[in-house]
């Protein structure tokens, strides 16, 4: 459960932004949606490698 404190004077929307912000953060949405479609393992292993591969590609052009 997300707990926000709202300070004496604070406005909500600013309160509201930080719920929002935390909620982000936790992913929850991110597996919600995940759950709602199902995908092959051969397929998230596709995408796990891609993802892999981009993500060295940016390491190596950031070190040379």
């Amino acid at each position: 459960m997300i707990i926000i404190p709202v300070k004496e004077g604070e406005n909500i929307d600013r309160a509201l932004k930080r719920f929002k912000r935390k909620f982000e953060k936790t992913g929850a949405m991110r597996a919600l949606r995940a759950g709602q479609r199902y995908t092959k393992p051969s397929v998230r292993r596709r995408e796990e490698k891609l993802k892999a591969i981009y993500i060295q590609q940016l390491r190596q052009a950031e070190q040379g």
